[in-house]
């Protein structure tokens, strides 16, 4: 039988890198004990540094007072052994993306929780039902795909895999929803809703900078300005990550062919390591 939301008091995370730290920050404000895992305590103490600054701003901004800050992240342990996620009602994975690595990551979920715990993952592009063969739960596992930054951004992209149980799905919903989020439903078709559409268009616009269609503030600006999206392709891939985006781009490419092809000035300022936001350089500095 599925667990309800009326079930949920605690939430597992797995990862606790950019978005892993951001799930962890909302699951904790909605009030959810959380479990924070990574694979080193490095990681582990890299998340709740992140946290803590995420915090901070809010509480600046007066959106957040000092004690509810506190609170929040009272109710977030870290860890680096999976077997501390066992007591979790709910485990939502956000490692890289990377096939191999999710699917290690669900089989050792799978082989450690209770049978009757929910699995997600944040995947952008992976196929879940891909993710979920490798488990005897499949019904159980679904697509939760929060968007960067996590606790600011307010939409999640909930993704059906092949074997999703609709009471799975509902959950899903449910709980974005309880976290503060709106949610949109796609089916297990690469890249989803979001990611299908949006790397071509920032690919678009790196190729138009490359080419020297205009410079890099006047394309932004004129995306901004006309089409009434709060960052324009250039900055929004500084954003997001650069390595992030090719990864995504090469892994649509692979699946549907050459309108998802990467642009070459991506892959180049990927391989010179500059990253976007993360590294104090992209298309911007920063």
């Amino acid at each position: 039988m599925v667990r309800t939301l009326s079930d949920i008091d605690s939430i597992g995370v797995v990862g606790a890198g950019t978005m892993g730290s951001g799930i962890a920050q909302v699951a904790a404000q909605a009030g959810y004990e959380v479990t924070m895992r990574d694979i080193q305590e490095e990681f582990v103490q890299n998340g709740f540094d992140t946290i803590e600054g995420s915090l901070d701003r809010f509480v600046g901004k007066d959106k957040m007072s000092d004690e509810e800050a506190e609170a929040t992240l009272g109710r977030i342990t870290g860890t680096t052994d999976l077997a501390d996620l066992t007591d979790c009602d709910i485990v939502v994975e956000a490692a890289v993306e990377d096939m191999d690595i999710k699917q290690d990551i669900f089989a050792d979920l799978d082989e450690t929780l209770p049978e009757d715990v929910v699995l997600a993952t944040n995947t952008s592009t992976l196929s879940i039902t891909t993710i979920a063969s490798v488990t005897e739960r499949e019904a159980q596992i679904v697509g939760l795909h929060f968007m960067n930054p996590v606790p600011v951004m307010k939409g999640v992209e909930v993704v059906v895999g092949e074997k999703t149980d609709d009471d799975v799905t509902a959950l899903a919903h449910e709980l974005a929803e309880d976290l503060g989020k709106e949610t949109w439903e796609s089916d297990d078709k690469p890249g989803f809703v979001t990611n299908r559409i949006l790397m071509p268009w920032l690919n678009e616009g790196i190729r138009a900078f490359d080419e020297g269609v205009a410079t890099k503030e006047d394309i932004d600006k004129g995306m901004k300005l006309g089409t009434n999206v709060p960052m324009g392709p250039l900055e929004l891939a500084d954003h997001i990550g650069l390595d992030i985006c090719l990864d995504a781009s090469e892994t649509l490419h692979e699946e549907l062919g050459d309108r998802y092809k990467p642009a070459y000035l991506l892959k180049r300022k990927v391989d010179a390591g500059d990253l976007g936001k993360k590294t104090g350089k992209g298309f911007y500095e920063y």
